[in-house]
């Protein structure tokens, strides 16, 4: 397994850089030890970032990468005078974006923030409106949400409607399917008025039964029988009232945040 030191460098909070370090997930046979410096946004801490850089160098016997977002440039290319591997947010996108739209990009500091300033209230809003929402807590307000996703306990529902909210500004809200409901045979009547917005999460018996099991060992809950009628009952409802799920057993709540909101922001015909 190889090793490589890698910096995450911003002139704010770094989030923006701490994004591009998806790129590393490409790249499974090296072992990567992240360092990250938000507020990078004068020269004495370019100089400490740059020792940094140094030590990881002598450490690792290999340069590091260094994922960057600094707008000042006397900073950016101070930065770039230590040996390291360069991926900077500025000179392989802002920049070139510009020359093609002939403008001069924003460059301060935290500027994305600023940018984003309306969305990031509205990732605060869902934010607080999915933990109020979280597994049935609250019938109150379901008009509000954007998507209501159902599924029995421990799919992944509330990791996922929490990524939705996060990431997307998402109202989600997510009610679990129970034993009376399954007994009754027809999903609650709450949720009766707002089909049009249920999406629901499905998962293998055996990964549920895995899950519940850390939860409720040796137990009926956590039972591979009682998973098992749980989810064909569940798949039952869901198939009965037209409405669309996906399988959590083998994705990523990113992956499974993806297709839902493919489904919720179609274009109404």
């Amino acid at each position: 397994m190889l090793h490589r030191t890698v910096f995450f460098v911003s002139d704010s909070t770094g989030i923006t850089a701490g994004a591009l370090g998806k790129l590393l997930e490409h790249f499974p046979r090296t072992n990567f030890t992240q360092v990250r410096l938000p507020f990078t946004d004068t020269l004495d801490k370019i100089k400490l970032a740059q020792d940094a850089i140094l030590e990881a160098t002598e450490h690792d016997g290999g340069r590091p990468v260094v994922i960057m977002s600094l707008g000042n440039l006397t900073l950016r290319n101070t930065l770039k005078e230590s040996n390291a591997y360069f991926i900077d947010l500025f000179s392989a996108f802002i920049d070139p974006l510009g020359l093609e739209l002939e403008q001069t990009p924003l460059t301060g500091s935290g500027i994305a923030h600023s940018i984003m300033g309306s969305s990031y209230h509205d990732r605060m809003e869902a934010i607080n409106y999915t933990l109020n929402h979280d597994d049935g807590m609250t019938n109150s307000g379901l008009e509000e949400a954007q998507v209501i996703l159902i599924g029995v306990s421990r799919c992944g529902k509330t990791p996922t409607s929490i990524y939705l909210a996060m990431q997307f500004g998402v109202k989600a809200a997510n009610y679990p399917l129970i034993p009376e409901d399954f007994e009754r045979g027809t999903l609650p009547e709450i949720l009766h008025k707002h089909l049009d917005k249920i999406f629901g999460l499905t998962i293998k018996a055996e990964r549920l039964h895995s899950v519940r099991s850390e939860r409720r060992p040796d137990s009926f809950y956590a039972s591979l029988d009682n998973c098992r009628k749980e989810i064909a009952t569940a798949e039952e409802l869901m198939r009965h009232s037209s409405i669309t799920w996906a399988d959590s057993t083998s994705r990523s709540i990113e992956e499974l945040s993806a297709i839902i909101l493919q489904k919720i922001r179609k274009p109404a015909k």
